[in-house]
C-alpha cells in the first residue's frame, strides 16, 4: 500500500517527467494569468452588485451542502499536494545525494534556496504546478461569501488574486523556497480547509478565531522562511529566481500587513463588545438591587 502511494505521489512517469512548457502545461501563459485574475475580480464585484440590487432586504440566500462539500474538496486536495510534495522532495534528496556533496550543501540548505540554473521540471515542480491551479478551487469561496453574506472584502479578492499571482512567478522563474512554501501551506490548508467542513456539516465549533490563528502561523513561517532564503543568498553565492522571491517578498508583506489590520479590528471589536456587555450586566444588577 504504501509502495503504491510512493510510486502514484512521486515516481510515475507524469510526475518524473513533468515540464512547465506551453505544450505540458495548461494554464502556463501570462496571457491567461492576468485574464483569469481580471474574470475573478470582474465576476466577484458583479455578482456582489446583483445580489445587493435584487435581494438587499432579503435574508441569506441558502447554499445547502455545496461548502461544506467544497472544504471536504479542498482539504483533500491540500491533504494529497502536502504528501506528493513531501514525498517527491524526499525522493528528489534521494536521487542527488551527490549534488550535496560536491557542493557542500544541505537538503534543508537546497528547499529554501535552489541553485542558479534550476529548470521548472521533475517532481516538485509538477506538485507545484497542481498547487498553482488549485488556487483557482480556493476562489470559489469568495462566491460563496458574496451569495450568503452579501460581504465583498478588498482583502479577500487581494489575496486571492496575489496568491494565484505568486505560484505562478514559482513556477515560470523556478523560484526559490516554493517547495517549502507549499509543504507549509498545504499542511495548514488540510488543516484548516478539514476544520471549516466539520462546523459546516453542524458539529461543534471552537470559541476562538481558530482559521486566523492558522493563518498567523502560516504568515510567521514565511517571514522566517524568506530571512532564510535572503541569508543563504549571500552566503551561498546566489538562489535561483531571486528576482521572483523579492516581488513574491513584498506581496506578501502586503498580505501580512492587511491580514494584521483585519486581524486587529476584529480583536478590538470583540473587546468593544464585551465592554458593553460587561456595562449592561452591572446596570442590571444594579437595577435589581434598586428594586
Amino acid at each position: 500500500m504504501i509502495q503504491t502511494l510512493r510510486y502514484y505521489l512521486s515516481e510515475h512517469p507524469s510526475i518524473v517527467g513533468f515540464r512547465w512548457t506551453h505544450s505540458q502545461s495548461w494554464g502556463n501563459t501570462w496571457i491567461f494569468l492576468i485574464t483569469s485574475i481580471a474574470a475573478y475580480i470582474i465576476i466577484s464585484v458583479f455578482l456582489h452588485l446583483l445580489l445587493l440590487l435584487l435581494f438587499r432586504h432579503r435574508r441569506p440566500l441558502p447554499l445547502g451542502p455545496i461548502p461544506a462539500v467544497h472544504s471536504l474538496s479542498m482539504a483533500l486536495i491540500s491533504f494529497t499536494i502536502f504528501a506528493g510534495i513531501l514525498l517527491s522532495a524526499a525522493a528528489e534528496i534521494r536521487d542527488t545525494r551527490w549534488f550535496w556533496r560536491r557542493y557542500k550543501t544541505t537538503p534543508f540548505q537546497w528547499l529554501l534556496c535552489f541553485p542558479l540554473g534550476t529548470r521548472p521540471s521533475g517532481r516538485v515542480f509538477f506538485w507545484s504546478y497542481i498547487f498553482y491551479l488549485s488556487r483557482f478551487l480556493h476562489t470559489f469561496r469568495t462566491f460563496f461569501t458574496v451569495i450568503r453574506r452579501r460581504k465583498l472584502s478588498f482583502f479577500q479578492l487581494f489575496n486571492h488574486s496575489i496568491l494565484i499571482f505568486m505560484s505562478f512567478l514559482w513556477l515560470e522563474f523556478s523560484q526559490s523556497f516554493q517547495v517549502l512554501a507549499i509543504i507549509l501551506t498545504t499542511f495548514i490548508y488540510s488543516v484548516v480547509y478539514g476544520y471549516r467542513f466539520w462546523t459546516a456539516v453542524g458539529l461543534p465549533s471552537k470559541c476562538f478565531h481558530f482559521v486566523n490563528h492558522c493563518q498567523i502561523v502560516l504568515l510567521g513561517c514565511n517571514v522566517v522562511c524568506h530571512v532564510g532564503v535572503l541569508l543563504l543568498h549571500f552566503l551561498r553565492g546566489g538562489c535561483n529566481g531571486i528576482g521572483a522571491w523579492v516581488l513574491n517578498s513584498v506581496l506578501n508583506g502586503a498580505i501580512l500587513f492587511l491580514f494584521l489590520n483585519f486581524y486587529v479590528k476584529l480583536h478590538l471589536e470583540k473587546k468593544k463588545i464585551g465592554a458593553v456587555e460587561e456595562v449592561e450586566t452591572t446596570l442590571g444588577s444594579v437595577k435589581d438591587k434598586d428594586i
